[in-house]
């Protein structure tokens, strides 16, 4: 836990460097396939600091998460022995791997884009997708939506509300993500019995 706070730590400082940016797009690729600390810390910090450039640190931070995706889908699908499962088995994310296989398996996409979306490790997710041989093209489009779901809902959060959000954030941040998968689900589901 102390290693895991140092990390943290060490992410935050970033926000008062003039390389913010640059290490959000790092820490957002290396999130993805395999570091411990999620980008959404380092974002918040960025954008409570500029808030008027909050949606383009969301688009930064978007962009690096899926190109890390591919890199985590890539260890899934050509390196699980060697890289993959040593980083699973570091998140003890086995579970979670046998969850992210039966969602795909149940719901195709739908599942794929709920796993992106809620608090499932992506690290986790983006390698189970790889091992699993995941159609590439579905994982592309659930990771460009869930990603840049996760980032620019808390960006605007941010630049609607600005600093008081922040602890909003922090607490209820899971929830929110499972109320949108809720809603985006119900309504393509309303909108099958409607058309």
């Amino acid at each position: 836990m102390r290693l895991l706070k140092r990390l943290y730590d060490w992410v935050l400082h970033w926000a008062n460097t003039p390389y913010g940016t640059p290490a959000l797009f790092v820490l957002a690729v290396a999130e993805s396939s395999f570091f411990p600390v999620p980008p959404d810390v380092l974002l918040i910090a960025l954008a409570l600091g500029v808030p008027r450039r909050a949606f383009r640190f969301a688009l930064i931070c978007a962009v690096g998460s899926v190109l890390g995706g591919i890199a985590g889908y890539g260890i899934g699908y050509f390196g699980y022995e060697a890289v993959g499962k040593p980083i699973i088995d570091f998140y003890h994310g086995q579970a979670v791997m046998a969850r992210v296989e039966s969602l795909y398996t149940q719901y195709g996409f739908w599942g794929v884009l709920v796993a992106a979306i809620t608090p499932i490790p992506y690290k986790v997710f983006t390698i189970s997708s790889g091992f699993f041989r995941f159609e590439f093209g579905s994982f592309m489009v659930a990771s460009i939506i869930g990603r840049s779901f996760r980032f620019f809902m808390v960006a605007g959060l941010i630049w609607k509300f600005g600093p008081p959000i922040k602890s909003f954030i922090d607490r209820y941040f899971n929830t929110l993500c499972i109320i949108f998968v809720i809603l985006l689900i119900g309504g393509f589901v309303l909108l099958k019995y409607i058309i």
